[in-house]
């Protein structure tokens, strides 16, 4: 006698009926037929409704998931830039993109100066050697007189993010590089080298986004929010930097909540 569900079901494969004990499940069928059978008969052997034994204590372990959520941290009264001003540099970085994209073959067809030796992409301290210089990067305190008169030496100012250089990188590596100075950006402050950079990547940076992308410029974001909260004048030089990336990745890329409220 069939059950209920065989009742509902539809038989995609039509068997004839058999004896539940003509075969051997032990047995290797000889045909086709006595496989379907094998089958029915090894079906009928299972309730149709299972419940599975769960133990609660294993799952008491495993219930907390941390999701970071949070938007930027506001702006000191009088230290967050205007609407205006932020519709402004969208529009110019906007022109940037569109130039970048425009010369990007042009350039990536030049050759470098001798001295420019580019990181492989999984070369996390050379590539912040290569964005910030080693002074930056090894902290070193400069003299004065190199303070009025640096010279060129890229190997310890940083090399400068030419279009002969970022039109060479493909989107992996940008993403690469970006997160190698996000990172840095975690534990330090914010330098020229650093906004330079920071600036020409999101330049390059394709839409629409990847998920590792999406979430690289949100903790940028963030960050430059964390350092502008804790300025204590109007007047310091990296505010407007601090401004124009929370600006960037909340209204170019569309990331209204971290976005700065008129």
């Amino acid at each position: 006698m069939k059950s209920d569900v065989e009742e509902l079901m539809p038989r995609l494969l039509p068997v004839e009926s058999c004896d539940a004990d003509e075969y051997n499940l032990n047995e290797p069928p000889r045909n086709p037929q006595e496989y379907l059978r094998q089958v029915q008969k090894e079906a009928s052997l299972f309730p149709d409704v299972v419940v599975a034994q769960i133990d609660p204590k294993k799952l008491k372990k495993k219930q907390s998931v941390n999701v970071s959520i949070t938007g930027c941290l506001a702006a000191p009264q009088g230290f967050s830039p205007s609407l205006k001003w932020q519709q402004q540099e969208v529009s110019k970085f906007s022109e940037i993109r569109q130039s970048v994209n425009k010369h990007r073959q042009h350039w990536k067809d030049q050759f470098l100066d001798d001295n420019v030796v580019m990181p492989k992409t999984e070369d996390e301290d050379g590539w912040r050697r290569f964005c910030l210089g080693e002074n930056v990067c090894l902290d070193i305190q400069l003299k004065e007189d190199d303070n009025v008169n640096p010279g060129l030496d890229y190997v310890k100012t940083g090399f400068p993010p030419f279009l002969s250089i970022v039109s060479k990188l493909n989107q992996s590596t940008i993403s690469a590089v970006l997160e190698y100075l996000i990172i840095w950006f975690e534990e330090r402050d914010f330098v020229p080298q650093l906004g330079r950079w920071l600036y020409a990547l999101l330049a390059c940076l394709e839409k629409p986004l990847l998920p590792e992308a999406h979430s690289l410029i949100r903790e940028l974001a963030r960050r430059c929010s964390t350092v502008r909260a804790n300025l204590e004048s109007k007047d310091d030089d990296r505010l407007s930097a601090l401004n124009l990336m929370i600006c960037i990745v909340a209204r170019y890329f569309e990331q209204n909540d971290l976005a700065d409220k008129d």
